[in-house]
């Protein structure tokens, strides 16, 4: 019983009930459009003094109605009221101009049935109400009754009188059935006729792909930027603060190379921040390649106190500058998991050279004795939060070049080996 009165008269169905209202509010112009024709055919200058008349030029109207809705603004308006007065999800909804046949056709469809539906119950809610009410206190009310006007002669009788208040009471129910059940078909239709068709849906699903592409991308760049910096200036600083007072030239240099590393980190953080503000343009600090800071790199993890054995066996000026950026992400981050896991306790290993067309990556360094192989992939211990990303970046890295990047130890030696087509799919 609870649900039936929710139905009929709860919030939604109150709400779907002032959309049929808007319909009929609509349909009214084209009512008086199709009286002007009905008017003069039958012979009757006053068509609203007979319902069939008026039944006429509501029907004449309705195609009119399925005309005008090809204007471009009518589904997006459809669709807006439609989401917010019949409940009906987003998602299932399109909210651009008809473009194809088929969802002009639809749109009229549903144009010329929200009217005519909301025509005639617009009319019932107009009618309906008054009558009822007048039968509901016709007993409570002599005047009513002995006026002698409007009233059928059936009402005249004892039992007919007494049943008035009881019909009046279901007239009004039936009218909340009828709002309630054509509200309902109507919100069960909207999609079929105002949601997206195939191409709108390729196109969101295509959209949703390139802004998910966008937010992988900026994840790979912070975390690539961002934690090898981290990683490396709270090494360059412990390095500094252990040597302080006996060597204060390294001291000194790990001073410069955490300056020189935070002031190209904010460059890059600005850059990629800058895609991230609404109507900014992107930060213009340049995107870091082989060419223009691999030794920078190397110098600036070398002063935190790691080891690093380096052997270029190709000219980063001849790379591409798709490959030449990636390839430097990809070996600042085989740096950064060496300088996170393997400290300054070991001699880490970087080759970069060319065999068949492609850049190849290598970066070893042995295990540590006191760390367990690390989550992910990764080596070295697993205390750090939130870790085990890394890996995952650079195999996207190398993915989306053509390329494949494998990572494991061999024979107690942590290996990653990482290979980029100079020519492919990018």
């Amino acid at each position: 019983m609870t649900a039936l009165a929710r139905f009929l008269f709860g919030r939604r169905a109150r709400l779907r009930w002032i959309h049929l209202i808007l319909g009929g509010a609509l349909a009214m112009p084209y009512v008086l459009v199709g009286s002007v024709v009905v008017g003069p055919v039958a012979g009757d200058a006053d068509v609203f003094r007979s319902l069939s008349l008026q039944l006429a030029s509501f029907a004449l109207g309705l195609p009119l109605a399925a005309v005008t809705s090809l204007f471009p603004l009518t589904r997006p308006l459809e669709s807006g009221v439609v989401r917010w007065l019949c409940g009906v999800a987003a998602d299932g909804l399109a909210y651009g101009p008809a473009r194809t046949k088929g969802e002009k056709g639809r749109t009229a469809a549903w144009f010329t049935l929200h009217l005519g539906t909301g025509g005639i119950i617009a009319g019932m809610s107009l009618a309906v109400p008054p009558f009822a009410v007048a039968l509901i206190v016709l007993p409570f009310v002599p005047a009513l009754r002995d006026d002698g006007r409007g009233l059928p002669g059936v009402l005249h009788h004892a039992w007919a009188l007494a049943l008035a208040p009881v019909a009046g009471a279901a007239m009004l129910v039936a009218l909340a059935g009828c709002a309630a059940g054509c509200g309902a078909l109507l919100a069960r239709w909207a999609p079929a006729l105002l949601g997206p068709s195939p191409g709108d849906r390729v196109a969101a699903a295509e959209a949703r792909a390139a802004d998910l592409a966008v937010r992988n991308r900026l994840a790979r760049e912070l975390h690539d930027s961002v934690g090898h910096a981290l990683s490396a200036v709270t090494l360059q600083a412990s390095a500094a603060r252990r040597v302080l007072d006996t060597d204060p030239e390294f001291a000194r240099e790990a001073l410069a190379a955490i300056e020189d590393t935070t002031r190209r980190t904010v460059g890059e953080l600005d850059a990629v921040l800058g895609v991230l503000r609404d109507g900014d343009a992107p930060g213009t600090a340049p995107a870091p390649t082989l060419a223009a800071d691999l030794d920078g790199l190397l110098r600036r993890t070398r002063a935190g106190g790691l080891r690093v054995t380096s052997t270029v066996a190709t000219d980063p000026e001849g790379l591409p500058p798709l490959v030449s950026r990636e390839a430097y992400r990809i070996v600042q981050e085989g740096l950064s998991n060496a300088l996170r896991h393997a400290g300054g306790q070991v001699t880490v290993a970087l080759r970069v050279d060319m065999l068949d067309d492609h850049l190849r990556i290598t970066v070893e360094n042995p295990l540590r004795a006191d760390g367990p192989h690390g989550r992910d992939g990764e080596s070295g211990d697993t205390r750090r939060p939130g870790g085990g990303h890394g890996l995952r970046g650079i195999a996207d890295r190398a993915r989306l070049l053509g390329g494949a990047a494998e990572a494991g130890t061999v024979e107690g030696i942590w290996r990653l080996h990482v290979r980029l087509p100079l020519k492919g799919n990018a």
